[in-house]
């Protein structure tokens, strides 16, 4: 009668087998996005809702502004862990922003409708200065994604720092999660 137990358990093996996947998702299909140990895939910016502001904008040159943005998941459970990528455009150059100094990111898992938010902290240029960056655009971009989603800036120029001209006076925060 030894069969019977070992055949139950064979066949149990199998079935929690048939449940897997190569990306760890337990779906059994191809996912396109990059697995990440016991958490699900990388979010992606396409299966987010994204919201840019409201601002404290800064009203003149030499004035520092936070803009919020909010992140709100609208596919599977997925996992931020990094920083956000952000770009700012000019007409003619872009420069990428730095996480702000001190800071540290934290892994963090979204479940399908719960949010993430990250705060750009900018000193406002003068309007045609040579050391300020005249931003059009914000690109941004989530850890590990690769792939990035465009925006309009409309909150003035942004200041360079004194010690390197090129470099905005702009820095991005770590993610922190919504709500409860």
């Amino acid at each position: 009668m030894r069969a019977a137990p070992l055949a139950v358990t064979a066949l149990a093996a199998a079935l929690l087998l048939t449940g897997c996947s190569s990306d760890g998702s337990g779906s059994g299909g191809d996912d396109s996005a990059a697995a990440s140990p016991g958490n699900g895939t990388t979010c992606r910016i396409g299966a987010m809702d994204v919201e840019v502001g409201p601002a404290n904008v800064a009203p003149a040159a030499g004035d520092t502004g936070n803009i919020p943005v909010t992140l709100t998941n609208q596919s599977a459970e997925c996992t931020l862990d990094g920083f956000p990528g952000v770009d700012l455009n000019a007409t003619d150059s872009s420069a990428s922003l730095s996480p702000a100094e001190g800071t540290k990111s934290a892994k963090l898992t979204l479940a399908k409708g719960t949010a993430a938010t990250f705060t750009l902290t900018y000193t406002r240029g003068e309007a045609g200065a040579k050391a300020s960056l005249d931003v059009k655009t914000l690109n941004i971009a989530l850890p590990g994604a690769g792939t990035a989603k465009s925006y309009k800036w409309s909150y003035g120029p942004v200041q360079g720092r004194s010690d390197n001209a090129g470099d905005p006076n702009a820095s991005v925060s770590a993610f922190s999660p919504v709500g409860d």
